[in-house]
């Protein structure tokens, strides 16, 4: 650590960047001074910016000869892991390893550095052994009350995280690290059951375009918005959501159209969204993700999840901006009804995803929060 002007500087590893977690972070971390490295991989066609670091694992040579030249780039890339205050990895499976392969780089990254944290951004074992095996939500893309939710993705998702050796690993480094940090409800409430005392909950940072909108206005027809990732339609919901899209503009051709992309860039997407009324995203989640925000920083309504306890873990008490939809085909085609016959509502919806997005996720905001968990730990013995 630095002192400049009695701020302390610090250096920080920030290891992954899915949906620009880590990006944005980066982005209010250096713009309060602190020296700030993201290590991460592209995910594939979505080419996600903001990596200073880029390591990828190839696809198009033989599967052996890409593990023998990913590990060989992992091992140059971890000597360079030296010497910082922080490290904050997205996730405890955060190269493209096996579990039983990721110990010994965790375990440097350890010795090397002051202080690790890890996220809970995503599903770990920690998170599908509540959803599994205690049924902690009331629904998500792995099981809807009683019944569990077969598709090949979800299903691979399950062996890998808790029947591999990513199981023994996951625990070791949720056990080991110094704090766990959720980003979502749904990730608060797994890890609240099993590490309470280092878990804290900060939300999604969202870099809020400069330009937001003036007015809020809606034209004759009600313009929707899905984007589509082929091998994450299961997880996220997007067939159903997408058909019940589809068929309310064949109901109602007069009142509503619909614009779909599917598997492009990320600096595509978000300028493909532009001009939408509001976004189709995450049919099971409780809470907003980055894609949603994404949208909403724009004034465009998020219909997806916004459940009581997304408001509640925030402490937010007025703005209800979300169209929050249960996860069924109908719940989807009676709320996209009811916006497109009730068009009035609509500029007060945008207006307040803007809004809400400024008070909660704004990037300089979590930054500070992530600052302040970063100095709690830094200043701890031992």
């Amino acid at each position: 650590m630095l002192y400049v002007n009695k701020i302390t500087i610090m250096k920080i590893l920030l290891f992954g960047n899915p949906s620009m977690y880590h990006a944005y972070l980066a982005k209010g971390l250096r713009e309060m001074g602190h020296e700030v490295t993201v290590i991460g991989h592209g995910f594939a066609w979505r080419k996600f910016p903001g990596i200073d670091i880029m390591l990828e694992r190839r696809q198009d040579i033989n599967p052996k000869l890409a593990f023998v030249e990913y590990m060989w780039q992992a091992l140059k890339v971890l000597r360079k892991c030296k010497g910082y205050d922080i490290v904050q990895l997205h996730h405890p499976m955060f190269l493209q390893l096996r579990g039983s392969h990721m110990k010994p780089f965790y375990k440097y990254l350890r010795r090397h550095n002051k202080r690790v944290v890890m996220c809970a951004v995503g599903y770990d074992y920690h998170v599908l052994d509540q959803i599994y095996n205690h049924n902690i939500l009331r629904y998500s893309e792995q099981r809807i009350g009683d019944n569990i939710i077969h598709a090949p993705y979800i299903e691979q998702t399950r062996e890998t995280y808790l029947k591999s050796s990513c199981a023994p690993y996951s625990r070791y480094v949720a056990q080991d690290a110094d704090a766990i940090v959720a980003c979502l409800y749904e990730y608060w409430a797994c890890y609240n059951k099993v590490y309470p005392e280092k878990l804290h909950y900060i939300p999604m940072q969202m870099v809020i375009p400069e330009a937001s909108p003036i007015e809020y206005k809606v034209g004759d027809k009600v313009k929707f918005f899905i984007g589509i990732q082929r091998d994450r339609t299961a997880i996220k919901g997007t067939g159903i959501m997408l058909r019940a899209a589809e068929d309310i503009v064949r109901d109602y051709p007069d009142l509503a159209e619909l614009h779909k992309v599917e598997d492009v860039p990320y600096s595509e997407y978000i300028k493909k969204m532009d001009g939408s009324d509001a976004i189709l995203d995450q049919l099971y989640s409780y809470t907003p993700s980055m894609n949603s925000l994404l949208a909403m920083s724009k004034g465009i309504i998020d219909i997806g999840g916004g459940e009581p306890e997304c408001y509640e873990i925030l402490g937010e008490k007025e703005l209800r901006p979300i169209i929050n939809v249960e996860p069924t085909y109908e719940s989807v085609y009676n709320n996209l009804k009811e916006m497109i016959l009730h068009k009035e509502r609509i500029p007060e919806m945008k207006r307040q995803s803007v809004e809400f997005v400024k008070k909660h996720h704004d990037y300089r905001k979590v930054a500070k929060q992530f600052v302040s968990l970063y100095d709690s730990l830094l200043s701890q013995n031992g």
